[in-house]
Formats: structure tokens, C-alpha cells, sequence
């Protein structure tokens, strides 16, 4: 039985996903979500207090997710750091242009919608946000020692400014319904992040 429920409330979550990459989360409405998951309006409360609360599952298991992810790529000690960090930008990239929307950051499409909706929401958005800057922090340091990048005065600051510009980029090419801001900020990246 509790298999049954945890496999309800992630049914319910990888919905909302999938419904909240195309529309916002603003945008899709509790009977659009039950319909779509084929679960009946009980299910949902008995999961969650509310749709706020439901949000802030939504952005906890995102963030889960991600930082797998993370572990995946920036973490694969069998490659050098350079390749690593520019790996995590190039399937960011991928992403962003991919026809699979829920591939697509959630950061992106939701940091601007619920910081001014949901305190709650917007700090699980910002934790995630710092746990990603921290991995890549880490990882340019990592370089540095490795001898895969040059030395660099603050990797902290060049991994925060450098995550910036891809979340702007992202919106930009969002809107331009084009990649060019993507691969301009690719290649930045390259640049900013020079091998000795």
C-alpha cells in the first residue's frame, strides 16, 4: 500500500511537470492537473495541504532530480573538470533547444512566477539555485588543481557570473524563439573558462 501511494504522489508530480514546463505554474489549474493525471480530487489532498504545498513538492523533487543530474556530469571524477564544467553548459544547451519541454530548467521558467507568489516556493528555487553554484564552484577549483583550467582570481564569482548569463540567455532565447543567445553564451563560456 505505501508503494502504491508513493507511486501516486510521483505520478501526480511528473504530471504537474510535464504541465507546468508548457504552461507556467500559474497556468495550469487543479482540475486541468487531476484530469491529466487521472486522479481524482481526494488523491490530491491526501498527498497535499494545498496547491502552494503541491508547488513546493513540485520544486523539492525537481531539485532532487538535479542534483543527481549534477552528480552525473559535474561530478564524473573520469573526466578532467574543464570537460565537466563545460559538459553541464553544452547539455543545458541541448536542453534548451530540445523539443522535450520538460527537459527544460524549471529555474527558468518558474524563478520570475513564484518569487512573487509563494515565499515558500521561491526558496526551495533558491536553494537549488546555490547548491548548483556551489557544484560549479567546486568543480572549477577542481580544474585549477587538475591543470584542466588556468588559474582563476575568484572561481566562485566566475561560476555565479557565468550561471547568470545562461539563465538569461535561457529567457532571451525563450522569447526570440531562437538558439542564438544559447550558443553565444556557449561560447563565452568556453572563453571565460580558458585551459592553462
Amino acid at each position: 500500500m505505501k508503494t502504491r501511494s508513493k507511486d501516486t504522489r510521483s505520478h501526480i508530480l511528473e504530471v504537474g511537470r510535464s504541465l507546468t514546463a508548457r504552461q507556467g505554474y500559474v497556468g495550469v489549474g487543479l482540475s486541468e492537473l487531476l484530469k491529466a493525471a487521472d486522479v481524482p480530487k481526494g488523491s490530491f489532498y491526501h498527498y497535499f495541504r494545498s496547491k502552494e504545498d503541491y508547488g513546493c513538492a513540485l520544486l523539492e523533487d525537481f531539485v532532487a532530480q538535479y542534483q543527481q543530474s549534477l552528480a552525473d556530469t559535474l561530478g564524473n571524477k573520469e573526466l578532467p573538470a574543464r570537460n565537466r564544467f563545460l559538459g553541464y553548459f553544452e547539455g543545458w544547451l541541448e536542453k534548451q533547444i530540445g523539443p522535450s519541454l520538460q527537459d527544460r530548467c524549471l529555474v527558468v521558467k518558474l524563478s520570475a512566477e513564484v518569487a512573487e507568489l509563494s515565499p515558500d516556493m521561491s526558496r526551495i528555487l533558491q536553494e537549488g539555485v546555490n547548491s548548483i553554484l556551489s557544484s560549479l564552484t567546486e568543480t572549477l577549483e577542481q580544474g585549477i588543481s587538475d591543470g584542466s583550467i588556468a588559474p582563476l582570481d575568484d572561481p566562485h564569482s566566475l561560476a555565479q557570473s557565468i550561471y547568470y548569463q545562461w539563465l538569461g540567455a535561457s529567457l532571451v532565447a525563450g522569447l526570440s524563439h531562437d538558439d542564438a543567445p544559447l550558443k553565444a553564451t556557449m561560447e563565452a563560456t568556453r572563453e571565460a573558462v580558458p585551459a592553462p
